[in-house]
């Protein structure tokens, strides 16, 4: 995929040109030799608290071994599961869905049980299972033929596999369970693995994304690095052996460096520079003149007018450097003399820029491809989440995400995380309406907002409020995910990062 011809930019400034190569629900009982059980939602599809209580109240005597509550407490998840079913049938959005990391200590009895019944008690119908991230992965150490270690590294429980238990859960309660996984980020164990070093994203000082970001677990690979693909390929059809409903890929990008190195302006601060990114850089020049332009310009990061006239005096027999996606300008008629290395320099100079920014792009594209690729064959919903703003032209440069989300396919769930903190609703709005500005009809947009329900956090409203500034966008939204159930339940994930195993 590496080859695909690029399609270049005419304006400076314009990203998009240059990358263009709740309600009230019913009631429903239940009889197994006692009063009948009774569930309501309320807004938003929340169960009420009596039906929280005696689902809450059912399982703990069910964890106890009572054969009578386990069928109770089965029967009513049948309910409930039905309840929220009918709910967000008519309810706006349609699908609402929520961000969960789980922990070792989730392999105790009941506690999955707890978390999942959590997950419907607040109205959601969908759950998104973070199942790659931090260099770990959540398959059962046991059963991992990955590269990276399991997030479970309890003696006893190496067959543990946590995550088909949330998958088989979450359906258990009419939940749709999507695998949330990091792509380009794979995590600092992975950058520490000796036989890895030449995947690893390098600028051109050879330094990889650890010396850039403020956050040590963070180390990007080189997406036109063949053995990062067969590592994250190998992940992706592990995951998908475990049937989840729907795959959706984060850290579809670079990273983002701190304070000025936010942007990117020279070639030198590109995550282009390890082994195979060069190759395939220099495998786009059309001729020899265009080659050797594109390593020097790599190399020194400018070309001079002297560089032009070397390259010329080298290949007299070709015309103009020529590189895929760059259309020369014609030749001069006589009697105009044609223009001096001098003059022809500024453009040559500023399209090996715009060749090399979107080389860099076209590798996001590319290895985001081939990991969506294994998911949607089996015909599961795959997307992508990204930052809205992650895509901008800022000045002369770029931001360094060069998250190029505009040109994701629209096959694709398309996740923008609208996390903007403005104390108002007004800036998460925008960030949606960019992303519905940009993307083509039919694109299925599922904006991410972060928050709490009842009260603002973080500068940010609360989700009730949020939901109803972003249903002016329906019926092009009908769909929303929440960042994330930790904010919602503080105290049962610090039970479950905190636990003592037994």
């Amino acid at each position: 995929m590496s080859n695909h011809r690029l399609r270049f930019a005419r304006s400076r400034f314009a990203w998009q040109r240059l990358v263009a190569t709740v309600l009230t629900g019913s009631l429903v009982s239940a009889n197994f030799g006692s009063p009948p059980a009774q569930a309501q939602t309320t807004a938003y599809c929340q169960l009420t608290a009596a039906a929280i209580q005696e689902k809450e109240t059912l399982r703990q005597a069910a964890l106890q071994g009572s054969t009578d509550a386990q069928n109770r407490y089965r029967a009513i998840l049948n309910q409930h599961a039905q309840i929220l079913r009918d709910c967000r049938n008519r309810t706006w959005p349609q699908t609402q869905a929520v961000w969960l990391r789980l922990y070792p200590c989730d392999i105790q009895p009941g506690v999955l049980d707890k978390v999942m019944d959590h997950v419907v008690n607040r109205g959601y119908n969908q759950v998104y299972v973070e199942v790659f991230y931090d260099g770990q992965v959540l398959l059962p150490a046991a059963a991992n033929p990955t590269v990276w270690p399991s997030v479970v590294r309890v003696p006893g429980a190496e067959r543990t596999d946590l995550l088909a238990q949330a998958i088989q859960k979450g359906r258990d309660r009419g939940l749709k369970v999507y695998a949330w996984m990091f792509l380009m980020n794979f995590g600092y164990s992975y950058g520490q693995r000796p036989d890895r070093q030449s995947v690893l994203a390098r600028n051109s000082k050879g330094e990889t994304s650890l010396y850039v970001v403020d956050n040590a677990s963070q180390v990007f690979v080189d997406p036109y690095n063949l053995q990062a693909k067969r590592d994250y390929y190998q992940l992706v059809l592990e995951v998908m052996r475990r049937r989840p409903d729907g795959v959706l890929f984060d850290y579809v990008r670079y990273p983002r460096g701190l304070g000025a190195g936010s942007v990117v302006n020279r070639v030198q601060d590109l995550w282009i520079h390890s082994e195979a990114a060069q190759q395939a850089l220099y495998r786009r020049a059309l001729n020899n003149k265009g080659l050797n332009l594109i390593q020097r310009f790599l190399s020194k990061g400018y070309v001079t007018a002297r560089d032009i006239e070397i390259v010329d005096q080298l290949y007299p027999q070709e015309g103009e450097p020529l590189w895929q996606g760059r259309t020369p300008p014609p030749a001069p008629q006589p009697p105009n003399e044609p223009p001096t290395a001098a003059q022809r320099q500024p453009q040559l100079q500023w399209e090996l820029w715009q060749l090399s920014v979107a080389h860099a792009i076209q590798g996001i594209i590319d290895f985001l491809a081939v990991a969506a690729w294994p998911v949607q064959r089996q015909g599961v919903k795959a997307g992508a989440v990204f930052f809205p703003d992650g895509n901008q032209a800022v000045g002369q440069g770029y931001d360094s995400r060069l998250q190029p989300w505009d040109r994701f396919p629209t096959t694709l769930e398309w996740h923008p995380m609208s996390y903007a903190a403005c104390n108002n609703t007004s800036c998460i709005a925008a960030l949606v309406q960019r992303v519905l500005q940009y993307a083509p009809p039919g694109t299925q947009v599922i904006p991410a907002i972060a928050g709490v329900w009842g009260r603002p956090i973080s500068n940010r409203p609360s989700l009730e409020a949020q939901m109803q500034a972003l249903r002016a966008y329906a019926p092009r939204i009908q769909g929303i995910s929440h960042f994330a159930l930790s904010w919602q339940e503080p105290q049962l994930e610090s039970e479950r990062k905190s636990c003592r195993i037994r």
